[in-house]
């Protein structure tokens, strides 16, 4: 037998036999490798095919040991890396000796002689009837085969050619392929092509049945159907019966759901309505988005209380300085949880200025209490189907704020910040306070109804915090619902131990700061207080830290590796000091006298100049007054 070493390509799939051409793409570098050495060896390259496809580095052991010798007709760069070759196989080839190079594999091969062809014209005559037949048989049941080449090799009445080209053209598996090109027996390899061409004649046959009742049960204006109709078929022709519907599925999940009776056996009513509505109509997908919303609320799913006081405690003093009402009545509830898991859930309310830390009072108890936090930003809400959620039966309809945040908070015991509720409005879509009502009365949010989920929602295990920066436009029933706790203005002392142990540390580790980088003194804290804020909480306190670690990282990234804040270079950092200290304010003088003016935001002294002239004995006020203003000051001339 003849011996050569020739160039290795391994081929991922793709069968060459010998007497036949086909072509395929070259993309890894030690296959264009081979390729190019195969000019050396008059063309000539050993193709062989990897076990695995999906290797992108084939070793020895991972290849089939016998393969093809197949001379190379044209190659052509494809773009993209990529090199498009065509091939003629030559031979059947054995691999004696594998020989791995750095840039690419060679090989020393063998050639294998088919053997026991035909021993006469009449058996070779049969077998060619056979496969004719066969072909002709695969080629009714599938549209375009045989292909021109197969025909030709048909024509042409030789066997050894027409099992070569017929095991190339014909779609199974490459281990088969591989087995019939391992095969040397001529007469073998007719049988074995005449059996797998019998099998898939039957595999086709059952396809096109299948097809065939999918097409008989489709109607004209269904053919989007045709697909579920499909794989509806399929199921039916393998017996799985593991393999549920949509609505089956949704079943089995609502067995599953942890669920009054009653939420139970409506989503079960709208699941058989469900499955009787076409695919097609538009209240399916409306349907559909009802169940699912249905199956994600969380009806009996709670989180577990902290029941720890010391580490409630603990969490609180971490996240906030002072505000002792608020603190004290946390500690409040959580003893009564701890002694009486039914206790009754209070509704707090934190009202005081902006920047008071009122929010961040709510994410510090949701974490001191160990529950889901969800906020709700009710500033600005007019329509009252915004808390109560749309008739499911509206299109784009959807489930209230409250129904929404217990769906994405996953319990039905988390804190829900209500944010800004004394901004609430009303207008001709409803009357937005009213439908808060129900959700904050002790009494009815047992029983809550969502006008989408149309089953009452229990709401009693869900602690409410709202906030507020007045009283006054807070309707009063509501307001007679919750528990009132202000917090008031802080004073200088209190901005200046906020600032020194939470907004430096925040700000510093904001603008990316290290500790021993920037050192702001006591004096200068309480001269940024005085001089370059002026407002009831911190945020603006807040801003200025910030604006001073801004330029800080600035000076840094410049060259400094410290920096030191004083009085001298306070005005550089901030600019020129926004108040000054009215230190005329605390000494009595002619002419003036004290005004107090109060807000919702915070207060302040007034000096209010005082002239007596000659006149009718009338009292002259002047400036933008309200008239408890000029109340006061009549009341102080009489």
């Amino acid at each position: 037998m003849e011996k050569k070493l020739l160039p290795l390509l391994a081929l991922r799939g793709k069968m060459v036999y010998p007497q036949t051409s086909t072509f395929f793409e070259v993309a890894r570098p030690r296959s264009i490798k081979a390729l190019e050495e195969s000019v050396n060896h008059f063309q000539q390259i050993f193709l062989v095919n990897q076990r695995d496809p999906s290797l992108d580095k084939p070793g020895k052991e991972d290849l089939y040991r016998v393969g093809t010798v197949a001379t190379i007709l044209q190659m052509v760069k494809a773009g993209q890396g990529l090199l498009r070759v065509f091939v003629e196989g030559q031979y059947k080839a054995r691999i004696l000796e594998y020989i791995e190079g750095e840039d690419s594999s060679k090989a020393l091969v063998e050639e294998i002689l088919p053997k026991h062809f035909p021993e006469d014209t009449n058996t070779e005559t049969a077998l060619l009837r056979d496969l004719e037949e066969q072909v002709e048989y695969f080629g009714e049941r599938n549209k375009g085969f045989p292909p021109p080449q197969l025909q030709k090799a048909i024509d042409e009445k030789k066997l050894y050619p027409l099992i070569n080209e017929l095991a190339s053209q014909l779609p199974f598996e490459i281990d088969k392929k591989q087995q019939i090109l391992e095969e040397t027996d001529v007469m073998k390899q007719a049988e074995m092509l005449l059996i797998i061409l019998s099998e898939e004649s039957a595999i086709s046959d059952i396809r096109n049945e299948i097809a065939e009742k999918v097409k008989k049960g489709v109607d004209k204006n269904q053919r989007d159907y045709l697909l579920r109709e499909q794989q509806k078929v399929i199921r039916e022709e393998l017996g799985e019966d593991d393999i549920v519907s949509e609505a089956e599925e949704y079943l089995e999940k609502c067995e599953k759901l942890k669920a009054p009776k009653e939420v139970k056996d409506k989503i079960r009513k709208e699941i058989k309505r469900f499955k009787s509505i076409p695919i097609m109509a538009a209240e399916s997908a409306m349907m559909k988005n009802y169940i699912e919303n249905m199956l994600e609320m969380p009806w009996n799913k709670a989180s577990r209380d902290n029941k720890d006081l010391k580490q409630a405690m603990r969490i609180l003093e971490e996240d906030h300085y002072g505000l002792e009402k608020v603190k004290e009545r946390i500690m409040d509830y959580l003893a009564v949880r701890a002694l009486n898991k039914e206790g009754e859930t209070p509704i707090l309310c934190l009202v005081g200025p902006p920047g008071t830390g009122k929010t961040s009072v709510a994410k510090s108890v949701a974490r001191a209490l160990n529950k889901k936090y969800v906020r709700i930003s009710l500033g600005g809400v007019r329509d009252e189907a915004e808390i109560r959620g749309h008739r499911k039966t509206y299109i784009g309809a959807m489930p209230g704020r409250i129904a929404e945040g217990i769906r994405q908070a996953g319990v039905r015991n988390p804190l829900m910040l209500l944010d800004e509720i004394d901004k609430v409005s009303s207008d001709y879509k409803g009357d937005t306070a009213s439908a808060l009502l129900e959700v904050l009365d002790g009494e009815q949010n047992v029983a809550f109804r969502d006008h989408y989920l149309e089953v009452p929602l229990d709401l009693s295990d869900v602690l409410f915090i709202a906030t507020a920066n007045d009283l006054g436009p807070i309707a009063r029933p509501l307001l007679d619902r919750m528990e009132i706790i202000e917090l008031s203005s802080y004073t200088e002392n209190e901005k200046f131990h906020i600032a020194d142990k939470y907004l430096l540390e925040k700000q510093r580790k904001a603008s990316g700061i290290k500790k021993d980088q920037i050192t702001i003194p006591d004096e200068i804290i309480y001269k940024i207080i005085r001089s370059y804020t002026r407002e009831a909480g911190v945020r603006n306190l807040e801003r200025q830290i910030g604006k001073i670690m801004h330029k800080t990282a600035r000076k840094i990234i410049e060259g400094e590796k410290q920096v030191l804040v004083t009085e001298d270079n306070l005005e550089e950092l901030l600019g020129i000091p926004l108040y000054e200290e009215d230190d005329q304010a605390t000494k009595p003088q002619v002419g003036v006298v004290r005004g107090l003016a109060w807000t919702s935001v915070g207060g302040d002294t007034l000096s209010i100049e005082v002239n007596i002239m000659p006149g009718k004995g009338r009292l002259k006020l002047t400036g933008q007054m309200g008239d408890v203003m000029k109340e006061s000051a009549e009341i102080g001339l009489s």
